[in-house]
């Protein structure tokens, strides 16, 4: 928890303090309650999960469901109307901004949602459809629809999203000023 404190300091210039952010910042309720609800749904508690992801949705305006995987230090910076759907996996060290949806577009019980990849940052208001890969070091900007697998290291804009640039280079360290 304290990893992910300093990590919302980080990169957020108007944090003041530790106990401010895990107070008051909305993100760090959601991924934290959200942590508690994946391993009851994990162990296959039934009802239970779902009622957490929903309280946890009228308290912060995030909605995250119980069987999504989130990596570690994932900022939800803002965060209302943010919503990760069930099979949604989220990696490591990403930044997702007020209105992400990473969403389904599949009725058929499989993976149908979204994978993030390591060090991406979503922009406000991003959506992410379906079973499609963002790579390692990829920045959506914001409002951007994507639909197809975005390559490492690459940022994209519009509707539907394109890519637009490739930096980064294997090993490289991403720099989250944004």
């Amino acid at each position: 928890m304290i990893e992910l404190l300093k990590t919302y300091r980080r990169l957020d210039p108007a944090a003041r303090s530790l106990i401010e952010i895990f107070l008051l910042y909305p993100g760090v309720k959601a991924t934290s309650l959200h942590r508690l609800s994946h391993v009851l749904f994990k162990i296959g508690i039934p009802f239970l999960p779902r009622l957490l992801s929903e309280f946890t949705r009228f308290l912060t305006g995030i909605e995250i469901h119980p069987g999504a995987v989130l990596g570690k230090r994932v900022v939800i910076d803002h965060g209302m109307g943010v919503v990760i759907g069930e099979t949604a996996i989220v990696g490591n060290d990403v930044v997702i901004y007020q209105g992400v949806t990473l969403g389904g577009t599949s009725l058929i019980k499989q993976k149908r949602h979204p994978t993030v990849e390591d060090n991406v940052v979503l922009g406000a208001g991003v959506k992410v459809l379906g079973n499609v890969l963002v790579g390692e070091g990829a920045r959506i900007g914001a409002n951007s629809v994507v639909i197809d697998d975005v390559p490492k290291g690459s940022t994209v804009v519009g509707i539907p999203g394109r890519v637009i640039d490739r930096k980064l280079k294997p090993g490289a360290e991403l720099n989250f000023d944004i």
